[in-house]
């Protein structure tokens, strides 16, 4: 009986264990399926959460195009001088010079220099126009419509660097000007004020300095500089000639020049001193030409012989002969 009892407790214990694992199987089954039904929604949702990662390409990609046209609004942002020199042949130069004013006043700017000549066919007005930076193309091509274009030059320097260098070196400036202000009202000795006080006042210059060169450069870069210069008919273009000829004719030319600019000078010096040699030389010349004439007629003075028992003069001929002596036998 004992050992059935023991086999049947043993087929129990496997039913039991059979039966375990059949619940565990089903309750990991179930958590299978309940995983899967709400992993559901965060797999449909995971294109949608993935969007921006799969947009991120689409994002480079724009990027690289507003990069290609990026160049434009960087330009636009950055702190550039125009500068402009023109020539224009034209019938009319007031007329020429009056539409000029006329379209600079149109655009928002100003005449900054005005100077003409009007000699008939061979007058000359040359303006200094300042134009904002956005109006500076437009206006030179109209200009250059006025009549003909001679010469034309366009300059532009960026100074974007310098102007964030002193919009930096400005902030700066400010914080010590205001730390040396807050340590000369705290100053207690008259040393340490007075010391302060010129402390503060360099450092105010320094400031107001710099300060007036962001001014300068914010100026220049909001207004342009067009210098034009419009001519007559007849007027001369040996300016647009080449400069660098060479030729007999070109140094007989200049050797001639250069020899009229000398003569020039030495008949100026002459005439600078042509009252001064009048003034001295003249009553210099004549005491020297006096002088010479007394020295003439003065006689010259008579020879004076030896007097009382001097020396007889010597002889001037030659010695006498001195007779040989003869030898004894």
């Amino acid at each position: 009986m004992t050992l059935r009892t023991a086999a049947g407790g043993a087929r129990a214990l496997a039913a039991i264990g059979l039966a375990a694992l059949l619940l565990a199987g089903c309750g990991a089954a179930d958590r299978a399926g309940d995983s899967a039904d709400s992993g559901g929604a965060p797999a449909e949702k995971a294109p949608a959460q993935g969007a921006p990662g799969g947009a991120a390409p689409d994002r480079e990609a724009a990027k690289g195009q507003a990069g290609t046209g990026a160049p434009d609004l960087r330009v636009d942002q950055r702190a550039i001088i125009y500068t402009g020199t023109m020539r224009v042949q034209v019938d009319d130069v007031e007329g020429a010079a009056r539409r000029a004013v006329d379209a600079v006043t149109a655009t928002g700017g100003f005449v900054g220099g005005d100077q003409r000549r009007s000699v008939d066919a061979s007058a000359q007005a040359e303006l200094e126009l300042r134009v904002p930076a956005a109006k500076f193309s437009p206006l030179v091509e109209e200009l250059a419509t006025y009549g003909r274009q001679q010469r034309r030059e366009i300059r532009t320097q960026d100074v974007t660097e310098e102007t964030v260098d002193l919009d930096a070196r400005i902030i700066t400036q400010r914080a010590r000007v205001d730390s040396a202000r807050r340590l000369l009202a705290r100053a207690n000795t008259v040393p340490e004020l007075v010391s302060l006080e010129n402390e503060v006042t360099r450092r105010e210059a320094d400031l107001a300095s710099l300060e007036a060169k962001k001014r300068r450069l914010a100026d220049l870069t909001a207004l342009s500089t067009i210098t034009v210069t419009f001519v007559g008919r007849d007027a001369s273009t040996a300016d647009e000639e080449e400069e660098d000829r060479t030729g007999f004719m070109v140094g007989l030319r200049g050797g001639w020049t250069v020899f009229l600019a000398s003569m020039g000078v030495l008949l100026t010096v002459l005439g600078a001193l042509l009252p001064w040699l009048l003034l001295i030389g003249v009553p210099v010349t004549a005491a020297v030409v006096l002088l010479r004439r007394r020295r003439q007629r003065r006689p010259a003075p008579p020879v004076v012989g030896p007097v009382g028992g001097g020396r007889p003069p010597a002889p001037t001929g030659p010695p006498p002969p001195v007779p040989a002596t003869r030898s004894a036998p």
